[in-house]
C-alpha cells in the first residue's frame, strides 16, 4: 500500500510539474550541467536555477545521485552521462550494464525524475584519444540498450553517444559533400543504424568558437549569426554562419549513407567568455543569443528545416576542468562560479526576461589575500609561490587579451595568492606565501579583472595537490609569462 501511495504520489507531482514547465515555454532549449568545481553549489540550488530560468532539459556527464535525486520531479528531461573511462567494463559483459542501469535509470525513474536519454561516452571518437574508445563504445552502447530493454524501459529511454563534429566532414567545404570519416566510416554506420532501429537521435557537438581558435584565417564574422563576408555557396544555398554549415554537412552525410531521417540533437553548442583572445563576454554573448535567437525563429538549417534540439554549453563555469585543450575550458557557463549571470540573455530569443541568478547562495566572509605591499618581485619565492598557487587553484583568466589581462606584476601575483586562498576556503594558512602574502577586507577587482570570494560549501571543498597540479600546468605559464614580461 506504502508503495502504491508512493508512486501516486510522485505520479501526480510530476504531472503538475509537467503543466506547469508547459506553461514556462514552449520552445525548449537544454543546457549542459558539468561539476567539475573546486566548490559546486547545492544540487538543488542548480535545479532551482535551471526552473526559475525556464531550461527544459539538461544533459550531465555523469550519474550522481545527489544531483539525479535533486531532478525528481523536476519536469526536466535528463540525459545522463557515462564516462568515457566506464566504457570498457559495460562493453565487456551484460551484467556490468544491467548493475549500471539499475542504479542510475530504473531506481530514479521510478522515483519521478524524467530520464530520456542515455549519452555512452562523450566524444570518444576525437582525433586526440588516439583510437582507445573504438572497440568499447558499440559494445557498450549495445549492452546498455539491452540492459534498457530488460528493465522495461527501452521506450522511454533512449540510448545514444554525443560526439564531436569531427566524426563527419566534407571533402569540399560545401555541406551537402558531407560524409563521416574515412577511418570510422564502417563504425559511424554501424552505431546510426543502431540509432535509427532504436528511435534514438544522432548528437553531435558543434563549436563555432574551436574553428576560429584553430585556425586564426577563420572568418570571424562567419562564426555568429548576423551574417557573413566570406559566406558559403553551396548550390542553390548560401551559408551564412557556421552553425548551420556545420549541422548541414551532417545531415548530408546521414542522407549519403541513408539514414536521412535520423534525428539530430546538438549536444553542445556555446562560446567562452575568459582564457583567450577570442573568449570574451561581447563574442560569448553574441554567439548564444544569436544562437538562441536563430532556433527561436523554427526555421532550422537549409537540409532540415523546423526546430532544433540543442543544448546549451554551459551553465556553470567550471575551474576544475583540464585546459589541455586551452585555457577556456573552465569558462563556457552562462553563469559564473556562483550562480550569477554572466550577461544579459534572453532564452526565448530575445522576446523575453534574461537570466535570473541562483537564489540563497551562501559565500565566505568579504576577505581577499594578496601580495605584501613590501615584497620584491625579484624574491625567487614569489615565482615559486605563483607556481604552486596556480598548480592548486584556477589562474586561466592572466594570459593575454583576457579578462586579467590588464593586471600589473603585483596585480598578476595577488590574482594567484587569492584564487588559492578562496580555494582552499579562505583558511589562515592558504595565505601566508612564506611571509609574501596578507589578507585585506578591500576588494581588489580592477576592472574586467574579478577578484572572487568563493561560495560557502561547508568546507568540504579543499583540493589535494595530486588532483590540481595537471589542470594547473598552462595556468602557471600563463602567469609566470606574464610576470616575466612585466618585470623586463
Amino acid at each position: 500500500m506504502a508503495a502504491a501511495v508512493r508512486a501516486a504520489a510522485v505520479a501526480l507531482l510530476s504531472v503538475v510539474v509537467l503543466c506547469g514547465a508547459g506553461l514556462r515555454r514552449s520552445q525548449a532549449i537544454g543546457v549542459n550541467w558539468g561539476t567539475q568545481l573546486s566548490h559546486p553549489l547545492p544540487a538543488s540550488t542548480v535545479v532551482r536555477l535551471l526552473r526559475d530560468n525556464g531550461f527544459d532539459k539538461v544533459k550531465l556527464f555523469d550519474a550522481e545521485d545527489a544531483i539525479l535525486g535533486a531532478l525528481r520531479g523536476s519536469g526536466i528531461q535528463v540525459m545522463v552521462g557515462i564516462p568515457n573511462d566506464m566504457l570498457a567494463d559495460l562493453a565487456a559483459g551484460g551484467k556490468a550494464a544491467e548493475d549500471w542501469v539499475a542504479k542510475n535509470v530504473s531506481g530514479h525513474v521510478r522515483d519521478g525524475v524524467d530520464i530520456r536519454y542515455v549519452a555512452v561516452g562523450n566524444e570518444p571518437f576525437l582525433e586526440t584519444f588516439n583510437g582507445t574508445y573504438l572497440k568499447t563504445t558499440f559494445p557498450a552502447m549495445q549492452n546498455i540498450q539491452a540492459a534498457l530493454v530488460k528493465a522495461g524501459l527501452a521506450d522511454k529511454v533512449k540510448v545514444t553517444v554525443p560526439l564531436n563534429a569531427d566524426v563527419y566532414q566534407s571533402p569540399t567545404g560545401k555541406p551537402s559533400d558531407g560524409d563521416f570519416r574515412a577511418d570510422i566510416h564502417g563504425l559511424m554506420l554501424t552505431i546510426v543504424q543502431f540509432l535509427a532501429s532504436t528511435g534514438a537521435p544522432f548528437v553531435a557537438n558543434v563549436y563555432p568558437f574551436i574553428s576560429l581558435y584553430a585556425d586564426p584565417n577563420f572568418p570571424l564574422d562567419y562564426a555568429f549569426f548576423q551574417g557573413s563576408s566570406s559566406p558559403v555557396v553551396d548550390g542553390g544555398v548560401t551559408y551564412q554562419n557556421t552553425f548551420d554549415a556545420n549541422h548541414d554537412t551532417l545531415v548530408a552525410a546521414l542522407r549519403r549513407n541513408g539514414f536521412g531521417n535520423v534525428s539530430v540533437v546538438v549536444g553542445e553548442v556555446g562560446w567562452p567568455t575568459d582564457g583567450d583572445a577570442n573568449a570574451n563576454l561581447d563574442y560569448a554573448r553574441r554567439f548564444n543569443q544569436g544562437f538562441l535567437t536563430h532556433i527561436a525563429s523554427g526555421q532550422g538549417t537549409p537540409l532540415r528545416p523546423g526546430p532544433v534540439d540543442a543544448y546549451l554549453f554551459s551553465l556553470i563555469d567550471e575551474d576544475r576542468k583540464s585546459i589541455q585543450p586551452g585555457n577556456f575550458e573552465r569558462h563556457w557557463g552562462i553563469f559564473n562560479y556562483d550562480g550569477t549571470p554572466k550577461y544579459a540573455l534572453s532564452l526565448a530569443g530575445g522576446n523575453g526576461s534574461t537570466l535570473k541568478p541562483a537564489r540563497g547562495v551562501r559565500y565566505l566572509e568579504k576577505r581577499w589575500c594578496v601580495l605584501k605591499p613590501s615584497a620584491d618581485l625579484a624574491d625567487q619565492k614569489v615565482g615559486d609561490s605563483v607556481s604552486y598557487a596556480c598548480g592548486l587553484a584556477d589562474c586561466t583568466a592572466l594570459g593575454y587579451r583576457t579578462s586579467c589581462g590588464g593586471l600589473d606584476a603585483k596585480g598578476n601575483v595577488s590574482y594567484a595568492f587569492n584564487s588559492y586562498y578562496q580555494t582552499m576556503d579562505q583558511d589562515a594558512r592558504a595565505c601566508d606565501f612564506k611571509g609574501l602574502a596578507t589578507t585585506t577586507s578591500v576588494d581588489p577587482t580592477a576592472g574586467t579583472c574579478r577578484f572572487i570570494v568563493e561560495i560557502d560549501v561547508g568546507g568540504a571543498a579543499a583540493i589535494s595537490s595530486a588532483r590540481g597540479v595537471a589542470g594547473g600546468v598552462a595556468s602557471v605559464l600563463a602567469a609566470l609569462v606574464l610576470m616575466s614580461s612585466m618585470l623586463l
